[in-house]
């Protein structure tokens, strides 16, 4: 059987965002239990120039759910304007994500996979995609690098976390 690209996208995303929003939880209970200020992880980064772990859920977003109120119009604009700034907040936007993606028409995904899309940041066109390229050789592997990102700071901060913390719930046969 082929595998479509809602597929290959969709539930794995899904997977990962479910696993995130317990990173979340556990990032959140670390700082009750070790008497920390929230700031103290949700600053947090692995060097000065990367982002912060709201910045990672907000990336997770824009390559998740906001992907798809953008491919349709044949442009890809990242959107990094609303950046979470609590635990309360984080845990909301990947919840708008999971909600947003369940809501597609896996038809409308596969329409998608031979349109252009182009990727446009600062107002110029960078690169241009088919839309399952754009999927599956850009939106994908940077969802998946946000939310590495995301527990890799968890991890070099203290909290206690392993591989099935990450992973979220995996789709098992029935």
């Amino acid at each position: 059987m082929a595998i479509t690209l809602y597929d290959a996208f969709v539930p794995s995303c899904q997977q990962i965002l479910g696993g995130l929003s317990g990173l979340i939880d556990k990032g959140e209970a670390h700082v009750k239990e070790h008497g920390l200020d929230d700031t103290d992880l949700i600053e947090a980064t692995l060097s000065d120039t990367m982002w912060t772990l709201p910045w990672h859920v907000r990336a997770c977003w824009v390559h998740g759910a906001y992907t798809f109120d953008q491919l349709p119009t044949g442009e890809f604009t990242p959107d990094f304007t609303d950046v979470p700034d609590s635990w309360d907040s984080m845990r909301a936007m990947v919840d708008d994500t999971q909600a947003k993606l369940a809501a597609l028409d896996p038809d409308a995904v596969e329409a998608l996979a031979d349109k252009t899309i182009g990727f446009v940041l600062g107002g110029k066109r960078l690169m241009e995609f088919s839309g399952q390229d754009f999927l599956l050789s850009f939106n994908q592997p940077n969802f998946y690098f946000h939310a590495t990102t995301f527990y890799d700071i968890l991890r070099h901060k203290g909290v206690a976390l392993g591989k099935r913390d990450f992973m979220g719930t995996p789709r098992l046969r029935t």
